[in-house]
């Protein structure tokens, strides 16, 4: 997702999007008071420029559902003895420093190495305090997998954990997204896990079509193109498989990221 030695811009676009909501939708669907304070640059522009360009409107609400529905999941969760939140693609995510049952859990936040400095030094110029809970995964996946980077880090497959996997399946090749679940899935502790993925292009209505393409081309431009699609029933299928349960998919129709759905699903502990 990201070039050598550079953060991913399609993290940071997406943390744009989560402190734009903040002020144009007066954070209704995703209340984040770190939003704003992480990037580490003056709202008023970006705000400026959302407003400039409406069709974004539809990303930047799909995002903040879809942080609203994994932070939902994850509370639900932890009353039911969840004590270990693994956050997969972490960005500028800010839930280990604000959320409501942070407490309650063991936090790792995995990334790519350069993406997770850039998101040390944002915190840190943010004044944002690091809680102890809190460990910090950089995870190369050219040069090692999940299992061996949170292994490393003092991860314990034998708790109860979540997985919030968000903004990231869709730039992976299908192995990758397969292999992560698979991990996830074989976990001794059990485990739930939400993702977002999207349908395939040529599934799509006219107009949803042409709102994936013009986003499609937009972060192919930049190095980091959507490379991986899922037919629901298909994807369904092979998380029943894998032994996972209880999925709750929901569909965000008009999301120009294309079919967009956002996924819950659980395995129990072996």
């Amino acid at each position: 997702m990201t070039g050598v030695g550079k953060p991913s811009r399609t993290a940071y676009g997406a943390a744009v999007h989560r402190a734009v909501h903040q002020v144009l939708e007066n954070g209704r669907i995703f209340a984040d008071p770190l939003a704003i304070g992480i990037l580490g640059e003056d709202i008023a522009p970006l705000v400026h420029e959302a407003e400039q360009h409406p069709h974004r409107r539809r990303m930047r609400l799909f995002i903040a559902m879809r942080t609203r529905f994994a932070e939902d999941a994850l509370a639900v969760a932890v009353d039911r003895g969840v004590t270990q939140l693994v956050v997969l693609g972490a960005g500028l995510d800010t839930y280990a420093y604000r959320g409501a049952m942070r407490s309650r859990l063991r936090i790792f936040e995995v990334d790519h190495p350069a993406t997770q400095a850039w998101k040390r030094e944002r915190v840190g110029e943010a004044g944002i305090a690091l809680p102890g809970n809190l460990t910090f995964a950089s995870v190369d996946f050219e040069r090692e997998t999940l299992d061996q980077g949170l292994t490393a880090a003092g991860f314990d497959a034998s708790q109860r954990t979540f997985f919030t996997w968000l903004g990231v399946v869709p730039y992976l090749s299908e192995e990758a997204a397969m292999s992560t679940l698979r991990f996830i899935g074989s976990l001794a502790g059990g485990a739930e896990v939400v993702f977002d993925y999207s349908n395939p292009p040529d599934s799509l209505s006219d107009e949803t079509r042409a709102l994936h393409d013009t986003y499609a081309t937009r972060v192919a431009e930049i190095g980091e193109p959507w490379v991986t699609y899922f037919e629901t029933t298909d994807l369904h299928g092979k998380l029943a498989g894998m032994g996972f349960r209880d999925i709750e998919d929901r569909r965000a129709g008009s999301s120009p990221a294309g079919g967009a759905h956002v996924l819950r699903v659980s395995v129990p502990s072996r």
